[in-house]
Protein backbone atom coordinates (compact mmCIF):
# COMPACT_ATOMS: atom_id res chain seq x y z
CA UNK A 1 0.00 0.00 0.00
CA UNK A 2 0.75 3.30 -0.37
CA UNK A 3 2.99 4.56 2.62
CA UNK A 4 0.83 8.59 2.63
CA UNK A 5 -2.36 6.63 1.43
CA UNK A 6 -2.89 3.82 4.00
CA UNK A 7 -2.52 6.06 7.22
CA UNK A 8 -5.96 7.85 8.60
CA UNK A 9 -6.63 11.06 8.78
CA UNK A 10 -7.61 11.97 12.34
CA UNK A 11 -10.47 14.24 12.60
CA UNK A 12 -10.14 17.23 15.62
CA UNK A 13 -12.99 18.45 17.48
CA UNK A 14 -15.29 20.88 15.72
CA UNK A 15 -14.62 19.24 12.04
CA UNK A 16 -16.96 17.15 10.44
CA UNK A 17 -16.73 15.55 6.88
CA UNK A 18 -19.40 14.73 4.52
CA UNK A 19 -19.09 12.74 1.19
CA UNK A 20 -21.80 12.88 -1.75
CA UNK A 21 -21.97 10.13 -3.80
CA UNK A 22 -20.23 11.90 -6.95
CA UNK A 23 -17.19 11.87 -4.32
CA UNK A 24 -17.48 15.21 -3.18
CA UNK A 25 -15.67 15.27 0.26
CA UNK A 26 -16.67 18.46 2.39
CA UNK A 27 -14.98 19.09 5.36
CA UNK A 28 -16.32 22.13 7.36
CA UNK A 29 -14.68 23.19 11.12
CA UNK A 30 -14.63 26.33 13.28
CA UNK A 31 -12.17 28.60 9.77
CA UNK A 32 -14.65 27.53 6.90
CA UNK A 33 -15.36 24.95 3.98
CA UNK A 34 -13.60 23.30 1.85
CA UNK A 35 -14.13 21.25 -0.83
CA UNK A 36 -12.56 18.62 -3.37
CA UNK A 37 -13.31 15.95 -5.62
CA UNK A 38 -12.05 12.57 -4.92
CA UNK A 39 -11.12 10.08 -8.10
CA UNK A 40 -14.30 7.77 -8.70
CA UNK A 41 -11.72 5.04 -8.48
CA UNK A 42 -11.13 5.50 -5.08
CA UNK A 43 -13.17 5.14 -1.76
CA UNK A 44 -13.78 6.91 1.36
CA UNK A 45 -15.07 6.58 4.34
CA UNK A 46 -15.19 8.29 8.10
CA UNK A 47 -15.54 5.94 10.68
CA UNK A 48 -14.41 6.78 14.51
CA UNK A 49 -13.12 9.93 14.17
CA UNK A 50 -11.11 9.20 11.32
CA UNK A 51 -11.18 9.65 7.31
CA UNK A 52 -10.33 6.16 5.32
CA UNK A 53 -8.95 5.83 1.76
CA UNK A 54 -8.83 2.42 -0.10
CA UNK A 55 -7.94 1.95 -3.23
CA UNK A 56 -9.29 -0.60 -5.81
CA UNK A 57 -5.76 -2.31 -7.07
CA UNK A 58 -2.20 -2.06 -6.88
CA UNK A 59 -1.94 -0.19 -10.54
CA UNK A 60 0.99 2.47 -10.48
CA UNK A 61 -2.10 4.75 -10.93
CA UNK A 62 -3.82 3.94 -8.39
CA UNK A 63 -1.30 3.92 -5.84
CA UNK A 64 -0.28 7.64 -6.63
CA UNK A 65 -3.61 8.80 -6.61
CA UNK A 66 -4.35 7.07 -3.60
CA UNK A 67 -1.44 8.91 -1.59
CA UNK A 68 -2.47 12.25 -3.22
CA UNK A 69 -5.94 12.19 -1.95
CA UNK A 70 -5.06 11.40 1.05
CA UNK A 71 -2.54 14.07 1.64
CA UNK A 72 -5.16 16.55 0.24
CA UNK A 73 -7.74 15.58 2.41
CA UNK A 74 -5.82 16.22 5.40
CA UNK A 75 -4.42 19.60 4.29
CA UNK A 76 -8.21 20.41 4.32
CA UNK A 77 -8.91 18.82 8.01
CA UNK A 78 -5.84 21.17 8.94
CA UNK A 79 -7.09 24.33 7.32
CA UNK A 80 -10.48 24.29 8.66
CA UNK A 81 -9.34 23.64 11.92
CA UNK A 82 -6.05 25.79 12.16
CA UNK A 83 -5.12 27.38 8.92
CA UNK A 84 -2.07 27.82 6.85
CA UNK A 85 0.51 31.05 7.35
CA UNK A 86 3.29 31.45 4.73
CA UNK A 87 5.50 35.11 5.14
CA UNK A 88 7.64 36.30 2.93
CA UNK A 89 10.27 39.18 3.62
CA UNK A 90 11.31 41.82 0.90
CA UNK A 91 15.01 41.95 1.31
CA UNK A 92 16.36 45.51 -0.55
CA UNK A 93 17.21 49.17 -0.10
CA UNK A 94 13.58 50.77 -0.38
CA UNK A 95 11.89 47.96 -0.98
CA UNK A 96 8.26 48.38 0.58
CA UNK A 97 4.87 46.58 1.29
CA UNK A 98 1.48 48.04 2.01
CA UNK A 99 -1.86 46.07 2.30
CA UNK A 100 -4.90 47.76 0.94
CA UNK A 101 -8.00 45.54 1.99
CA UNK A 102 -7.57 42.89 -0.82
CA UNK A 103 -4.46 44.66 -2.33
CA UNK A 104 -1.25 44.38 -2.10
CA UNK A 105 1.02 47.46 -3.50
CA UNK A 106 4.86 46.69 -3.90
CA UNK A 107 7.67 49.02 -3.78
CA UNK A 108 10.29 46.77 -5.35
CA UNK A 109 12.86 48.88 -7.06
CA UNK A 110 11.08 48.94 -10.90
CA UNK A 111 10.08 52.60 -11.99
CA UNK A 112 6.68 51.76 -11.01
CA UNK A 113 5.04 50.61 -8.15
CA UNK A 114 3.23 46.94 -8.58
CA UNK A 115 -0.40 45.96 -7.48
CA UNK A 116 -0.74 42.94 -6.69
CA UNK A 117 -5.26 41.82 -6.38
CA UNK A 118 -5.61 39.22 -4.02
CA UNK A 119 -8.04 36.09 -3.66
CA UNK A 120 -10.70 36.77 -1.14
CA UNK A 121 -9.85 33.69 0.85
CA UNK A 122 -6.21 34.57 1.51
CA UNK A 123 -5.78 37.78 4.49
CA UNK A 124 -3.34 39.58 4.37
CA UNK A 125 -1.12 41.94 6.76
CA UNK A 126 2.32 43.71 6.33
CA UNK A 127 4.62 44.37 9.31
CA UNK A 128 7.45 46.99 8.50
CA UNK A 129 9.53 47.91 11.62
CA UNK A 130 12.79 50.43 11.92
CA UNK A 131 16.32 48.30 10.86
CA UNK A 132 14.38 45.31 9.89
CA UNK A 133 13.39 44.01 6.61
CA UNK A 134 9.01 44.55 5.47
CA UNK A 135 8.01 41.22 6.05
CA UNK A 136 3.94 40.25 4.68
CA UNK A 137 2.16 37.38 6.11
CA UNK A 138 -0.43 35.52 3.72
CA UNK A 139 -2.87 33.27 5.75
CA UNK A 140 -5.93 30.84 4.57
CA UNK A 141 -7.65 27.79 4.78
CA UNK A 142 -6.29 26.33 1.79
CA UNK A 143 -2.96 25.41 1.70
CA UNK A 144 -2.70 25.38 -2.13
CA UNK A 145 -3.94 28.50 -3.01
CA UNK A 146 -2.03 30.09 -0.66
CA UNK A 147 1.51 28.31 -1.61
CA UNK A 148 -0.33 29.56 -5.27
CA UNK A 149 -0.62 33.54 -4.40
CA UNK A 150 2.78 33.51 -2.15
CA UNK A 151 4.93 31.95 -5.55
CA UNK A 152 2.97 34.59 -7.56
CA UNK A 153 4.35 37.70 -5.46
CA UNK A 154 7.61 35.95 -4.88
CA UNK A 155 8.29 35.74 -8.62
CA UNK A 156 7.70 39.49 -8.64
CA UNK A 157 11.41 39.98 -7.45
CA UNK A 158 13.15 36.35 -7.94
CA UNK A 159 16.26 35.82 -5.37
CA UNK A 160 19.34 37.76 -6.91
CA UNK A 161 22.81 35.18 -5.98
CA UNK A 162 25.05 38.29 -5.92
CA UNK A 163 23.28 41.13 -3.83
CA UNK A 164 20.29 38.91 -2.53
CA UNK A 165 18.10 41.28 -2.97
CA UNK A 166 14.41 39.85 -3.38
CA UNK A 167 11.29 38.42 -1.98
CA UNK A 168 12.06 35.52 -0.18
CA UNK A 169 10.19 33.37 2.67
CA UNK A 170 11.29 33.76 6.14
CA UNK A 171 13.42 31.96 7.26
CA UNK A 172 14.35 30.60 3.34
CA UNK A 173 18.57 29.86 2.44
CA UNK A 174 19.67 31.53 -0.24
CA UNK A 175 22.93 30.42 -2.25
CA UNK A 176 25.21 33.27 -3.16
CA UNK A 177 27.89 33.40 -5.21
CA UNK A 178 31.08 35.51 -5.00
CA UNK A 179 31.15 38.64 -7.57
CA UNK A 180 34.17 39.12 -10.19
CA UNK A 181 37.63 39.10 -8.35
CA UNK A 182 40.09 41.94 -9.68
CA UNK A 183 42.99 40.28 -11.81
CA UNK A 184 46.19 42.19 -10.41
Amino acid sequence: MSRIGKLPVALPGGVTVSISDTNLVSVKGPLGELNQVIDKDLKVEVADQQIVLSRPSDSKNHKSLHGLYRALIANMVTGVSQGFKKELELVGVGYRAEAKGQQLELSLGYSHDIIVELPGEVKIETRTERRSNPVITLTSIDKQLLGHVAAKIRSLRPPEPYKGKSIKFVGEQLRRKAGKSASV
